[in-house]
């Protein structure tokens, strides 16, 4: 197998990251593979995010092609590098994937090219379909098959929504000691960026002084800085009653429960974040894992992956089996709006990334 450098992707950028759920380590641990323990024709072996654990999305893949699936979760794309290459070749077959680090993963020759017939493209989104890192020098290595927003969630019965989509909330002294951030450095700087009118793909080292100082600003009406884990216990307990960074991937599966919690992106915009399907491309299976990959982008899959008891969000195809009360909760019916106001979140360069990394590091310890 090629030699895999987890530091590749920004020195572990993404090993902690909005994937970290409640219910991910319970659902992961229901199915974890021993890399090598398991190769035989009728075995998948996939290397996924929490959401693709529940057995309502793998149980009808495993009854229908007679098959087992084992499932091992990560999180983090360096997290999931690290594995693989503890890992002999064909121990995997499957991976999903943060949507932007295709590039980069597709460089170390470890994902196949995808046959473009494989995915449902023109029901898939556009903005999706048409994202810079969809396709690596015309090639496809893996499938959209999940978005969401980096924008905020709040305590509706006390935070006026016309506040929240105005993107300053966490600024507003009405506020104060009230603001919970999700602790990512990246897609939080790049929504102060939208704020200021920068889009992620705009925002060069000269940017970063203003970006620095309007985020410093921010603090003294910060009550906690945390993971996903920490952030939705303080709202559902009402410990804080604005998250900044959240949005329906952060709340969509409490609501229910939570009736005072809601999300929005801002009037500002707010940036999307999106997840991809690959065949590993030392896997022995491809065929059965080509099968796999079918069946999570078919509307029927799309729909039970969109509301994963891990954690919600859209489904990439347009199409998706889901009742309408779920539509609801994911804002079904805005998405040409909230897609139309929406930027993608990008990886910053190398250079840029450093930058925030610091500047993220002194807005911690500040």
């Amino acid at each position: 197998m090629t030699e895999l450098k987890t530091g590749a992707l920004g020195n572990g950028r993404l090993s902690l990251d909005r994937r970290t759920f409640v219910k991910g380590a319970t659902a992961a641990a229901a199915g974890t593979l021993v890399p090598g323990s398991v190769l035989a024709d009728d075995t998948l072996n996939i290397l996924v995010w929490c959401d693709h654990a529940d057995q309502k999305l793998i149980g009808p893949f495993e009854d229908a092609h007679n098959v087992t699936v084992n499932v091992k979760t990560y999180e983090g794309t360096g997290t999931a590098l690290s594995i693989l290459e503890q890992s002999a070749p064909g121990d995997w077959d499957v991976i999903v994937i943060d949507a932007p680090d295709v590039p980069q993963v597709a460089g170390l020759g470890i994902l196949d090219e995808l046959p473009d017939d494989l995915a449902p493209w023109d029901d898939i989104f556009p903005t999706l379909r048409n994202a810079p890192y969809t396709r690596v020098d015309g090639k496809v290595y893996a499938v959209p098959e999940k978005f969401g927003y980096y924008g905020f969630c709040y305590n509706r019965d006390v935070v006026d929504a016309a506040d929240v989509r105005r993107g300053d909330i966490a600024w507003n002294d009405a506020y104060s000691g009230r603001i919970g951030v999700y602790d990512y450095y990246f897609p939080v700087l790049q929504m102060i960026g939208l704020s200021m009118g920068l889009k992620p793909a705009d925002i060069t080292v000269d940017h970063l002084g203003d970006i620095r100082e309007r985020l410093l600003a921010m603090k003294p009406n910060v009550k906690m800085i945390g993971d996903i884990v920490s952030v939705q216990n303080a709202l559902v307990t009402k410990s804080v009653d604005v998250v900044v960074g959240g949005a329906e991937f952060t709340v969509s599966n409490l609501m229910a429960s939570n009736p005072h919690l809601d999300w929005t992106i801002s009037d500002d915009g707010g940036l999307i974040w999106n997840q991809g399907i690959g065949i590993l491309s030392d896997s022995n299976r491809k065929e059965l894992a080509a099968l796999f990959l079918q069946w999570i982008l078919s509307p029927e899959g799309q729909g039970l992956l969109a509301t994963s008891e891990c954690f919600w969000a859209m489904p990439a195809n347009s199409k998706a089996v889901i009742s309408d009360a779920e539509k609801a909760t994911l804002r079904w019916d805005e998405q040409d709006d909230l897609l139309a106001r929406s930027e993608t979140s990008l990886l910053p360069d190398p250079e840029i990334d450093v930058e925030m990394l610091d500047i993220w590091t002194e807005f911690l310890q500040s």
